[in-house]
């Protein structure tokens, strides 16, 4: 018998869900992987929305993973300076075949040393945190770079998961898992990026998320100077 894929999500406080959960879709399809949900205790881990989450394993009994995914939200902010969470991903990283993230989940590899060297996509609104951590911003959907693959803002982690499928697998298991899902997106408006989005919804989501990106940069800061 084979060897299980194993896949881990990483889990955290104020992580948002759909980061998270389209993945785990796409990955909970792949024949023979096992998937575990990993945060440093067994305990409700509440997201940026209503759902609360619940971890399959902890830091310290996760077995060694073939592919390690860190997904984004508010609570990466924190998690760039959590020396608990950035030591696991160092250490599950010397034996991972790809090391992966979605949205800002980017930062937090970077914060671990883990981009160096790597072209990364992340969130529109954080691309300019990734070069402090030596990574090369790259506005992308989903960025390949060796066993780096990372992925845009919230949505854009399904693009990711399927991409890693046909990585880890083939194109026809990706494919088959993008039909069972019926993934065929056709948004009802132009807005989903910062390039074509009315200038006036932009100018809004700007001035809406100006405290959070201030913040986002102090703790960015504070992380870059540790990792230097």
């Amino acid at each position: 018998m084979s060897t299980p894929l194993q896949i881990g999500l990483l889990l955290f406080p104020k992580v948002t869900q759909l980061d998270f959960t389209g993945p785990l879709q796409v990955f909970s399809s792949v024949p023979g992987a096992k998937v575990h949900l990993i945060w440093k205790r067994i305990e409700p881990v509440a997201s940026d929305s209503v759902l609360t989450l619940t971890p399959t394993t902890t830091f310290a009994d996760c077995p060694q993973l073939d592919v390690i995914c860190v997904p984004g939200g508010f609570g990466t902010d924190e998690m760039v300076n959590d020396e608990e969470m950035l030591d696991f991903l160092r250490k599950q990283a010397k034996g991972a075949k790809y090391i992966t993230s979605v949205c800002t989940g980017s930062l937090v590899l970077g914060a671990a040393g883990l981009l160096r060297g790597y072209r990364a996509t992340t969130h529109w609104s954080a691309m300019d945190h990734l070069a402090p951590f030596g990574a090369t911003p790259t506005r992308t959907r989903v960025c390949v770079d060796r066993n780096r693959v990372t992925g845009g803002g919230v949505t854009a982690g399904i693009d990711f998961a399927l991409t890693l499928v046909s990585l880890l697998v083939d194109r026809p298991t990706a494919e088959a898992i993008q039909l069972r899902l019926e993934y065929n997106p056709a948004p009802p408006f132009n807005a989903g990026s910062p390039d074509t989005a009315p200038p006036e919804v932009l100018a809004f989501m700007k001035e809406k998320i100006a405290p959070s990106q201030q913040r986002r940069g102090e703790a960015i800061s504070r992380a870059a100077a540790r990792l230097a």
